[in-house]
């Protein structure tokens, strides 16, 4: 599985990046409010994140427009900032058709806002790069989300769609993971990618046992320094 960060936060994705295991950036118009962005420096924003984890890390920006035209047009501008963007449509009717002709031009799109198997396998099929369904949301309205996350990936992975085969094919993130047992299912069942915000890859790192191991190792090392 690959890890991607869901932030716009450029102090969080070198953290992140530090690591050595950040394989992609994910964003949305409200991550990149809750930074407090503005409009007129939305796209340098987005050259930032890009110049930040190079040119071989896909980062998805998400267009604002509402008709297939305009999604169209900003598309390619966007993908235009940077080789590594990535072009983030909602599942729609307009969304469909721009990624078409997005796709066929070699721009790739990440459909996001995936809640059922008909809407995954129509992002596929119209030539989406990746395909983001979503799991978190699921649980807030009282469903199973990984239930969800499952009958997409087993759909998904039964045809083959013919875009980007130089790349792999089509890819799964599994977005809007909240808790790392989120992130375990989603790797069980073989979804291509979690796209996991910060604090959750943070507590992705830790375990009760592993702290308490630590902490047994330090304390019989002072025994054997007879530090203090």
């Amino acid at each position: 599985m690959k890890f991607f960060i869901d932030t716009a936060d450029l102090s969080e994705i070198e953290e992140i990046a530090s690591w050595g295991c950040l394989a992609g950036v994910t964003t949305n118009p409200s991550l990149y409010a809750k930074i407090g962005g503005k409009l007129a420096d939305f796209e340098d924003h987005m050259v930032k994140i890009c110049k930040l984890v190079g040119d071989d890390v896909p980062v998805s920006a998400e267009s604002t427009a509402t008709t297939t035209e305009g999604m169209i047009e900003e598309g390619r501008r966007l993908a235009a900032l940077a080789p590594n963007i990535v072009v983030k449509l909602p599942i729609c009717p307009e969304a469909l058709a721009a990624t078409r002709v997005l796709a066929e031009e070699g721009i790739r799109v990440n459909m996001t806002l995936i809640f059922s198997v008909p809407q995954a396998l129509l992002a596929a099929r119209a030539g989406a790069r990746y395909i983001s369904p979503f799991v978190g949301r699921f649980d807030d309205i009282g469903e199973d989300g990984i239930d969800q996350l499952d009958s997409v990936v087993s759909a998904v992975y039964n045809y083959d769609y013919g875009w980007w085969e130089d790349e792999g094919g089509v890819e799964i993130i599994s977005a809007s993971l909240r808790t790392a047992q989120h992130v375990t299912q989603a790797a069980l069942m073989g979804a291509d990618i979690a796209t996991i915000p910060y604090a959750t890859l943070k507590k992705c790192v830790t375990h009760p046992l592993t702290v308490n191991g630590l902490a047994a190792f330090e304390a019989d090392w002072k025994k054997v320094t007879g530090a203090e």
